[in-house]
């Protein structure tokens, strides 16, 4: 490939210090505007709803006229995230130097193990050319100590070497910002569904993973997922699919891209041969890795119409989050059960735990998922002390809204029709199409799919569950032939844990409180976040001794607690009562 064959945007990247973890970006421009240019890095990244405020990172910026590199262009600085360039005439490059450090899923990261980029994070957007062509080029490390690795990306490459450095092509700025980038050394599954091939590029592992174990259940989890949504022709709306899979000693978490995902686990959750397994802790890996491929049809392909095109200097509100995000979780779990991953018994266990989670939270009666979705940037993102009091997860009652959906619509149609009729029809009309879900837009789906019959229950669907706070009440809506729905018999360690509402954490052999909740024994004491417990009735508790210490309380008995509060002592009464315990339930099938 010759220079005069690449697009009008140029990005050329390559590490500039491993050990002071900086990446160096060169962008050219070949027809800056004439009013001069001005350029932006990106305050977000798509999925992840927070102003992160990238330009923060930049170390250096440089801008000159590429026949003139000795002659340093001045760069106005219009905010904290822009830049306008004089006006000139011919090509110009920005030079800049990118402080890369951020270990999650959202940004970049460089040290002398591995490279990870997003490109939202150091590429700069050129103002009114987003629409045009770009090309990214990788430079290789210079440090001996990455002489052995690849590079693994969804991008579409053009001229690349063996390890996969060089020319890549992108449609669009858009398009190059939603394929992530990472570069080390890595173990690779590769695997087939329904003809499609995906792979899984894995590093931060000791010892050598169980590629084939990992194969066999990622392609039946994937299969399922393109059946879902295509079941006559199963077609995936990608040529090819990569889940790029970071594992760390504690992390968790993962960011969709159109045919590719960025996962961070532990690495105990990754299967590695001769290695003691935990199942339930793999499973909820595989849960992350179908949850993130199901967004490559929900929020990649089927997107709220005001995420259409992302305006990336600010935050883009919408109340649908509930939708792209609760029925992604809804699947994610249901698509472990259809590939058989796991069976109905802890399926439903699965539910009960999300359900029961929920149930747990006083913000549920105080948020809607509409405003939880709306507030997500402020509140959801952004979670403090009191965040269990007063937010509703959108993730979580998302998918508890999604079960009743389900339910009701198998009730209507005499078990004729589901919510995988409904996602179809989604897939349809906005996902195959790219046309936007307004605000208001299910209202359509609904009568399409359904008729004017459930338009009564959809309504009190909405009116209750969606822009009200009502709990969803799925142990009326499940099936009793099918399905058991219990009270959930507690021991007495945990009915007390339940009635004092706190969470807290370990802090040097000390019993940190991280949150109380709304209408517990620990909030009626006065007990705050912060505070670190020293004595419950005269006995020292420490993590070790917490739950003997509670094994001995009594209902209904004054409860007396010592604490220190800024380093100073206190001491509080409180009473463990019946109404302090809230709603649990066990969901088991029916023998």
């Amino acid at each position: 490939m010759q220079l005069s064959d690449l697009p009008e945007i140029q990005y050329t990247i390559w590490s500039a210090d491993l050990h002071g973890h900086r990446f160096h970006i060169k962008l050219r421009i070949e027809n800056p505007s004439s009013g001069g240019q001005i350029v932006q890095m990106p305050t977000w990244i798509p999925g992840s709803y927070l102003i992160r405020d990238f330009s923060k990172h930049i170390e250096t910026i440089e801008a000159y006229v590429v026949h003139q590199p000795n002659a340093p262009l001045h760069l106005e600085r219009i905010d904290n995230d822009q830049w306008r360039l004089p006006v000139v005439n011919g090509p110009i490059e920005i030079l800049t130097t990118v402080y890369a450090f951020d270990s999650s899923v959202r940004a970049a990261y460089l040290d002398t193990e591995r490279a990870f980029i997003n490109p939202s994070s150091v590429c700069l957007s050129v103002q009114g050319q987003e629409s045009v062509p770009c090309a990214l080029i990788l430079i290789p490390p210079k440090d001996t100590v990455a002489d052995h690795w690849t590079v693994q990306t969804g991008l579409k490459a053009a001229k690349v070497d063996d390890q996969g450095y060089g020319f890549y092509l992108a449609k669009d700025y858009d398009d190059l910002l939603d394929h992530p980038i990472a570069m080390g050394v890595f173990q690779i599954a590769h695997w087939k569904s329904h003809g499609v091939s995906h792979s899984m590029a894995i590093q931060g592992c000791v010892h050598e993973v169980d590629l084939q174990r990992l194969a066999t259940d990622l392609q039946a989890i994937c299969a399922c997922t393109i059946d879902l949504f295509e079941p006559k022709t199963h077609q995936a709306p990608f040529e090819n699919y990569l889940f790029l899979t970071n594992a760390v000693l504690a992390g968790y978490g993962g960011l969709e891209h159109r045919n590719s995902t960025a996962l961070l686990c532990r690495r105990d959750q990754i299967p590695q041969l001769n290695t003691p397994l935990d199942e339930a802790t793999y499973r909820e890996f595989l849960g992350l890795c179908s949850h993130e491929y199901f967004h490559a049809w929900l929020v990649k392909r089927i997107q709220p119409k005001a995420f259409q095109p992302y305006q990336l200097d600010r935050r883009n509100h919408t109340r649908l989050l509930w939708l792209f995000e609760g029925f992604t979780s809804y699947y994610d779990d249901l698509q472990l059960l259809r590939s058989k991953r796991v069976d109905l018994t802890t399926y439903l266990k699965l539910v009960a735990n999300n359900w029961n989670g929920i149930l747990r939270s006083p913000g549920r009666l105080k948020q809607s998922l509409a405003d939880s979705s709306f507030d997500a940037w402020t509140k959801y993102y952004q979670a403090d002390e009191n965040t269990p009091n007063a937010v509703v997860s959108y993730y979580g009652k998302g998918a508890l809204l999604a079960l009743g959906l389900d339910l009701q619509i198998r009730a209507f149609t005499n078990d004729r029709q589901s919510l995988d009729d409904f996602m179809r029809l989604l897939w349809r009309e906005h996902g195959v199409t790219m046309e936007g879900v307004s605000e208001e837009g299910l209202d359509y789906l609904i009568h399409t799919l359904l008729g004017t019959g459930f338009t009564k229950t959809w309504n009190q669907l909405k009116s209750r569950y969606i822009f009200g706070v009502e709990d969803i009440p799925l142990n009326k809506w499940f099936n009793s032939d099918f399905i058991s729905v219990k009270r959930k018999v507690h021991t007495k360690v945990e009915k007390i844990k339940l009635q004092l509402g706190l969470r807290h954490t370990d802090s040097n052999g000390w019993l940190k409180i991280t949150h109380v909740l709304d209408g517990g024994a620990a909030q009626l004491a006065g007990l705050a976040s912060g505070d670190v417990l020293a004595s419950i009735n005269g006995e020292r508790i420490t993590p070790a001794r917490w739950d003997k210490v509670l094994a001995s309380l009594i209902d209904e008995q004054a409860i007396s607690i010592c604490f220190y509060r800024d380093d100073l002592e206190h001491e509080c009464m409180t009473v463990l009562e019946e109404h302090q315990m809230p709603d649990q339930y066990d969901v088991s099938p029916v023998e």
